[in-house]
């Protein structure tokens, strides 16, 4: 199949639509269940070329939930440890795969983000990954392939119409990519850059020069997350998953600070008495989520104040104070941070900081990169150069 017509474009105004191969070669996609939208194909060519990269640069299965070209979350196939499973909302019994792991954090980091996702897995879709899915707000899939009973689990969600598309993994695009606006052709050759621990973290230009395999890690999956992100872009990244990106920002502090709020709302889901709210039964996933984004913020009486409590929860919960936050908080450390292009002032160095980051990579450049290396000298964070500056638009 060369092309494949589209409900519509962006938006139903905008017809007609479709996606083809310029070149008259076969689509390197297959639907297999529902129709995806326009949208629906731009989130998941990006999102299929960050896992694969994830993994290819890491070694272990990958995925991201992607929003609106850009990812919410993106992660390795680590465990999840009993507190990891309570926030996402996996029981104990259920048994994980490795690609199920990936899924399960990529989802976790921006659960609020994350609803009504599409979803891009580098590896065969399983059956204990589809069970996750099966059981999230979710627009569609791609993958390079299905197990059986896998892709029946998918086919059943939204009465049958949810999106399951298979791509080609042997797929090279032409290395000169185009697009139009405003019916003027735009032609550059597509970032192949490889990016890996080897050539990316060699510039280390801090006083504190080494940085652990975690980390080295870290700092690769910040940077390959980024390549896919609309800029302004600055992602957070612990223990093998982002934990914060911030996206689209015309300010990078603002990006920063996005990120880093983003970066602590997923830590402060780790405190037992965000982990332990008393939620009853009959409150789904989303709420929940919606209602933790709150009681997390600076508004929780409206979650928990005496006349919306009992919407909610079987008991009024005590709020969580500003001061138990920001004592938590400062024992947070082994944060990775990475940035699409050069931080031009320490603040965002400042804000960094306080979201427990250790380690940091970005391009370097700036005329006031002597500023931001000394902010870094002064609280101990290592911060190399990469050289290579990501945007995506």
């Amino acid at each position: 199949m060369n092309e494949l017509e589209l409900k519509y474009g962006c938006n139903p105004n905008q017809k007609p639509a479709r996606i083809f191969m310029a070149d008259g070669s076969e689509l390197p996609v297959t639907v297999l269940n529902g129709k995806p939208g326009f949208i629906n194909f731009l989130d998941a060519l990006n999102s299929i070329q960050l896992v694969f990269e994830l993994k290819a640069a890491c070694g272990l299965p990958a995925a991201t939930s992607f929003k609106h070209v850009s990812p919410a979350g993106a992660a390795l196939g680590l465990p999840l440890d009993e507190v990891e499973r309570k926030m996402y909302h996996i029981s104990p019994e259920t048994e994980l795969t490795p690609l199920a792991c990936a899924y399960a954090r990529a989802r976790g980091a921006d659960r609020m983000s994350s609803f009504g996702d599409w979803i891009a897995l580098s590896d065969k879709c399983d059956v204990a990954t589809a069970k996750l899915i099966q059981h999230e707000v979710s627009d569609g899939i791609i993958a390079p392939d299905y197990e059986p009973e896998a892709l029946a689990i998918l086919a059943s969600k939204k009465k049958g119409g949810y999106n399951v598309v298979k791509i080609d993994p042997d797929y090279r695009p032409d290395p000169i990519e185009r697009k139009q606006v405003y019916g003027i052709t735009f032609e550059q050759g597509r970032n192949e850059l490889q990016i890996n621990a080897d050539t990316m973290l060699n510039n280390i230009v801090t006083d504190k020069k080494e940085l652990t395999d975690a980390q080295k890690r870290d700092l690769v999956i910040s940077l390959i997350t980024l390549k896919y992100t609309q800029s302004n872009s600055v992602c957070y990244v612990k223990n093998g998953q982002a934990i914060g990106i911030g996206a689209g920002q015309q300010s990078r502090v603002h990006c920063t600070r996005l990120a880093g709020q983003k970066a602590d709302n997923w830590q402060l889901r780790h405190m037992d008495k965000v982990l332990n709210l008393p939620f009853r039964d009959d409150v789904a996933k989303p709420n929940r989520d919606n209602v933790i984004d709150v009681y997390i913020g600076d508004t929780p009486e409206d979650v928990i104040g005496d006349d919306v409590w009992a919407k909610t929860f079987t008991e009024q919960p005590a709020p969580l104070t500003a001061e138990e936050k920001k004592a938590y908080l400062a024992s947070m450390t082994g944060v990775s941070l990475g940035s699409d292009a050069f931080f031009p002032f320490d603040d965002n160095i400042e804000r960094a900081r306080r979201s427990g980051v250790s380690a940091i990579v970005q391009p370097g450049g700036s005329i006031r990169d002597d500023i931001v290396i000394e902010a870094c000298n002064k609280h101990g964070i290592v911060m190399a150069f990469c050289g290579l500056r990501l945007f995506h638009h």
